[in-house]
């Protein structure tokens, strides 16, 4: 009898740089990251070395034909990450198993640190080395504060993201960034309330290490607890302290990608009396086994809202890991209704993906926030009429109240009109450009807040 033995067919292939850029400092060296290593930017393994001809090279193993890496290169660490020829951010390389056992490639320019901030004005650095007590390190700290803060009395919720460096300023970021600050404050300017949102720069070389509670053989880990200890007793504290926050759990959310996301998964999970709204983008599931087993053991003990997104040109598991785990959440507890899973079938492992989704997502985290006037004891809703309105308003408010100050300020948070002890109910916007406005009253009995459309 005649027996077949079948083989899978693999390859492997090397990468040959045959340029770089001249001013590359001697002794750096060049690494190649991907998502074969979760796009750690300096891992020895993927270090290239001189060839024969005196150019760069690195030889990736055998895989099977038709896997598709995506991939880039770096000077090892994400501010050196390569540029385009005229120093733009460069889409993610890619490369098919089987298609040639050489590739040469061209490195154009390097990332240096330089060029133009592009943060919005209402984003700042809290600390350059914030310290981290539970793993004695320092870690640079972002802060975006709603246009509004400061011509206001109010308290905001609070959205805790990782990876920092990539969510507010293309010239800290390694693949493009979120734009979080641009996204919220054009949300703004529609009528929307947006939130607090503090960024917290991934440690580079420690990122894998602190954005995983479970130790993985081949890549590391086990550090998550630690990381996630410092954002709820350390970190927490301190924005809460210094920053007018709505401190409480309904108001408290989690966000991340990638690794990011595990972790936003777990400390949504392990700290369910702190947070109640997580945002996972692309999470790396497949990291470890223990993070099924840690979310059935975790169950449900309060309502939380997860938003669930991945892109369905990530990997072939990235799908299917994702939906395995909102079913997983389902069955321990959690409500049809506080679970959202979305693919976007053609969205690839990066941050374009990501910022094109943030703002569905918060949105969707942060529902009753979002679209209405947050009021507490001491500030009421302001009732105007009209409302669009093109020459006039008129202030709806109790005939007894005397008015001791009236702020109206614009979607960047611009004072344009400020007046005390005003008399009357009836205020002139005609010389006002078309957009939304907030406006502020305070009387002798309570303060109210509003908002207008100039039409």
């Amino acid at each position: 009898m005649l027996s077949l033995t079948v083989f899978s067919l693999q390859s492997q292939v090397t990468f040959i740089l045959d340029s770089i850029p001249d001013y590359t400092p001697p002794g750096d060296e060049i690494y190649i990251v991907g998502d074969f290593n979760d796009w750690n930017p300096g891992q020895t393994e993927y270090v290239f070395t001189k060839n024969d001809d005196d150019k760069w090279s690195i030889t990736l193993g055998e895989q099977p034909h038709g896997l598709v890496i995506l991939f880039k290169f770096t000077r090892g660490s994400w501010e050196t990450v390569e540029k385009g020829p005229n120093g733009e951010e460069i889409d993610n390389r890619s490369f098919s198993f089987g298609n040639g056992l050489t590739k040469h490639l061209v490195i154009h320019n390097w990332a240096e640190g330089g060029g133009e901030s592009t943060a919005a004005e209402n984003v700042a650095i809290i600390d350059d080395a914030f310290y981290m007590p539970q793993l004695d390190r320092t870690r640079r700290i972002w802060i975006y504060l709603p246009p509004d803060y400061n011509n206001t009395e109010l308290n905001y919720p609070v959205l805790y993201m990782q990876d920092g460096q990539n969510l507010f300023d293309t010239q800290t970021s390694f693949s493009g960034e979120w734009e979080v600050d641009e996204t919220l404050n054009d949300l703004s300017g529609q009528g929307y309330q947006v939130p607090i949102v503090v960024g917290i720069d991934n440690g580079g070389g420690y990122r894998i290490d602190e954005y995983s509670p479970w130790f993985n053989p081949q890549y590391g880990g086990g550090e998550g607890e630690q990381y996630m200890g410092f954002i709820v007793e350390t970190l927490k504290p301190f924005i809460d302290e210094n920053y007018r926050t709505l401190s409480d759990r309904e108001n408290t959310g989690i966000m991340g990608s990638s690794l990011g996301g595990l972790i936003s998964h777990f400390g949504s999970l392990e700290y369910q009396d702190v947070f109640s709204k997580a945002g996972i983008f692309s999470p790396s599931y497949w990291f470890s086994d223990s993070v099924w087993t840690f979310t059935s053991d975790a169950g449900e003990q309060a309502n939380i809202r997860f938003y669930l997104m991945c892109g369905g040109m990530e990997g072939e598991n990235t799908v299917p890991d994702m939906m395995n785990m909102a079913d997983t959440l389902r069955e321990i507890g959690f409500a049809e209704s506080e679970v959202k899973t979305k693919v976007v079938p053609q969205g690839q492992h990066n941050e374009n993906l990501w910022r094109q989704e943030f703002k569905e997502a918060y949105l969707w985290l942060f529902p009753d926030y979002a679209s209405g006037i947050y009021s507490h004891e001491n500030v009421k809703p302001l009732t105007i009429k009209p409302n669009p309105s093109e020459n006039q308003i008129t202030l709806s408010l109790p005939k007894d109240a005397q008015i001791q100050q009236i702020e109206i300020t614009d979607s960047s948070g611009r004072v344009i009109f400020h007046s005390e002890f005003f008399d009357g109910r009836v205020l002139n916007i005609s010389v006002y450009l078309p957009g939304i406005y907030l406006i502020r009253v305070i009387t002798n009995k309570s303060t109210y807040l509003g908002k207008f459309v100039k039409i």
